[in-house]
Order: structure tokens, then sequence, then C-alpha cells
């Protein structure tokens, strides 16, 4: 008897099932035409105060109140759903589009110069919005995204790697909750890796996480951090050791605003580029290598954000394949973290790729570093760096993932003895 209950449970549940499939393509058809009247009347995707009222309108219905909780779950999930349709219904122009999925949160990647100027067609300002820059960075580069918002407040913080803090990262959320932020506003990040990494995570954390937006303006940003959703603060001296996975909501790659920077920032965005196309793609390597770098810029840009999609895709929360990302990371961070800032962080990763590639390899990338003004040789204390390689967050025990290539676009990676891996170090650098 219990048998044949259990049979008569999961046929009643294969029917619901099909009823629901039915509804949710019905759904999925009237975001649609929901998508095209927003964009026909310049409306903006998300209307948060909209959805809370349809949750809970839907909620009140339901008197079970622990499945009231699973409803409410449900039906956000359904919209979050019908937000990334409705955003792939109303891209302006595909080609300049690159979407990138996760579990983590869906999201566009707009590749379009002039792209700032335009912010408010490729992301929801109507609201309260944080804009987080750096001296560094020119002033009209945040003024021209406050003009897109409804309501706005623009936070500058120290140009440099010393603004990746807990003290910086504690005053944004003081910053936050001072302009009266709530859950439906959001953080717009207008700057390089610093600050999209420090903003980032201030937005992971305030009221458990509100919208976030990047508007990357160097090189480095562009090809690299300003996707995947890692974002953190350094602590005592190490990089990155505290942070979160929080994926934007949406990303301009605006290239004239690399127009500002100086040739070294160029230099130091291109050792990401070059790192990715030794790893994953031996044509982007052939482009950097014999095609002059500025007039192909915008190519090299799209072809490593595509890289890190796939990238990312495969392995959100760096399980498995995202470790190729940490190619001449290994010793590029502690070389990054020895010299205290003299280094920039692409050409630390320049000189970490030389340890780990083969000899084969390297008769062709030394050329290469050399054409992009990077250095592939260290004459500082090799002693003092490879000590920060103990403190890696990716070290496991007295071992540690390290990425080697041996051949152009592909790679291997290994569980190698933290000594033995200095050991290497050791020998290569004297060559």
């Amino acid at each position: 008897m219990a048998n044949d209950s259990l049979e008569k449970a999961r046929k009643e549940i294969n029917e619901i099932d099909k009823e629901m499939a039915e509804l949710f393509v019905r759904r999925m058809h009237v975001a649609e035409a929901v998508a095209e009247y927003k964009a026909s009347h310049g409306l903006p995707i998300l209307d948060s105060e909209r959805e809370k009222q349809v949750i809970e309108r839907g909620a009140k219905s339901i008197q079970d109140k622990e499945l009231r909780l699973y409803y409410t779950r449900f039906i956000k999930e359904c919209m979050a759903l019908s937000r990334d349709y409705q955003e792939e219904m109303t891209t302006t122009d595909e080609n300049n589009v690159i979407r990138l999925c996760t579990d983590g949160g869906s999201y566009n990647i707009t590749v379009l110069r002039g792209g700032i100027y335009r912010a408010g067609e490729f992301f929801n300002l109507n609201r309260r919005v944080l804009i987080v820059t750096d001296s560094g960075v020119p002033k009209e580069y945040a003024e021209s995204v406050r003009s897109q918002c409804k309501e706005a407040k623009i936070v500058t913080v120290k140009e440099g790697e010393e603004s990746k803090s807990i003290e910086v990262f504690g005053s944004l959320l003081s910053e936050m909750l001072d302009f009266g932020m709530t859950r439906s506003d959001c953080v717009v990040a207008v700057g390089g890796g610093v600050v999209g990494d420090l903003s980032g995570f201030a937005a992971s954390s305030y009221m458990r996480g509100v919208d976030f937006y990047n508007i990357p303006t160097t090189l480095l940003s562009q090809v690299d951090s300003s996707i995947g959703g890692k974002t953190a603060v350094n602590l005592s001296g190490v990089k990155n050791i505290v942070g979160a996975f929080y994926q934007p909501r949406g990303v301009i790659i605006d290239t004239d605003l690399l127009s500002t920077l100086p040739k070294r920032h160029i230099a130091n965005g291109m050792a990401e580029a070059i790192k990715m196309s030794l790893t994953s793609d031996g044509e982007l390597f052939n482009l950097i290598e014999n095609c002059d770098i500025e007039d192909n810029i915008d190519e090299i840009i799209t072809r490593s954000l595509m890289i890190k999609k796939a990238v990312v895709e495969a392995d959100e929360r760096e399980g498995g394949v995202r470790k190729i990302l940490n190619f001449g990371h290994t010793l590029g961070h502690g070389i990054e973290a020895a010299e205290m800032g003299s280094l920039y962080h692409g050409e630390c990763v320049a000189i970490g790729m030389m340890a780990v590639c083969s000899k084969e390899v390297k008769e062709r990338l030394i050329p290469v570093l050399k054409k992009a003004s990077l250095p592939h040789s260290y004459d500082g204390d090799i002693e003092a760096t490879l000590e920060y390689i103990s403190h890696d967050k990716k070290r496991d025990g007295e071992k540690i993932s390290v990425v080697f290539v041996d051949e152009i676009g592909s790679y291997r990676i290994e569980k190698t003895d933290v000594e033995d891996f200095c050991a290497r170090v050791r020998e290569e650098m004297k060559k």
C-alpha cells in the first residue's frame, strides 16, 4: 500500500510539473511583451517596488507560514529569470554585448566606445546610486554617471592598493548608510581593479547585498577583474584575503576611457591579456605577437573577455578550471607583496609567468613582453618574495596548485610541493 501511495504521489507531481512548465512558457512570453513595452517607453527593466507588491500579494493567499516562505523564494527566482530574459530581449546591439551566465547571476558586458555616457541605457539608475571612484580617475567620468541617475552620491577614495583595506571598506558602508540606501538601491564602480574590488565587496555586504555595476577605466580591469564576481580587500599585507564572490548586474567596457592612461598602465593590463592567450587562445597570442597592440586593442579586450567568460561560467567559485586565471600569479602575487607597490600587478604577473613556462614558450613570450613594455626578469629579493607564498589562500597544506604552460594555447594544473615550487623559482630567476 505504501508503494501505491508513493507512485500516486509521483504521478501527481509529474502532472503538476507539466502544468508548471506550460505556465513557465506563458510567463516568459508575457515577460517578453513587457520587455518590448519598457524598451519602447524608456522604462528600466527592474521595478523593485512592483516586484515587492507582487510577492506580498501572492504570499497572502498561502495560509501555511512555512510554505509561504518557500513560495517567496520560488517567486523571487522566477522574477530573477524574467529580468534576465527581459534584459536579453532589450539588448540594443548584440555585436557589442557579451552575456555571462552563472548561478550567482547573469549579466551583460557591453563593449562600446562612449558607453559610459549611455550608462543609463544599460544600468537601472532610476534609484539611489553610490558611485565609487578614485583620485586618479578623471572626475568627469563619475560626473557623467551621476548625471544619468535619479539620485546619486560620489565617493572618491585615494588612488592605489592601500585603499583596498578593511578601513576604507567600512567607510564605504558608512557612506551607504548615511545616504539612506535600501536594498532597492545600487553601487556603481568607476575606476580600476581596486575600485571594482572594493565597491563590489561593499555592495555584497550592505544589507546582505545590493545591486552592483562596474565601469572599469583601466585596461587591467577591463580585460580581467571587472567580470567574474571576485570582490575583496587586503588584510595585514595579504592580498585579497577577505572578500566574497558577488556578480555584478552589468558591466560597461568603454575603450575610449583608456586614452587618458599612461603607457605603463596599458602595459599593466596587457599582461593579463597575454596571460589568457597563453593558456587558452593561441590565435590571440599570435595577434599580440604580430600586430600593433594599440590598433587592435578592442579585439584584444573582447577576446580576453570571452576567455574569462567561458572560464567563469564553467567554474564560478574557483573549484577547478578557473584556477587557470591564476597563471603567473603564484609568484606574481609574492613579488607584488614584496615590492610594496613599486611594481604594478601586471608587471609582477609578467615576471611570474616566466617561472611556469616551458623553454619553447619563453622563447616567444620574452619578445612579446618586451613589445608590451613588460619585464621578464626580477632582480629583487627572491627569498622575501617566496615567503609570501606561504600565505597564499590557494595553498593546501604543504602543496599549492600551480598552472604551467608547455605549449601556447594550452595549460596543465599541478599540485606542487611548496618547497619544490620555490626551488623551481630560484632556478628560473637565475637564468
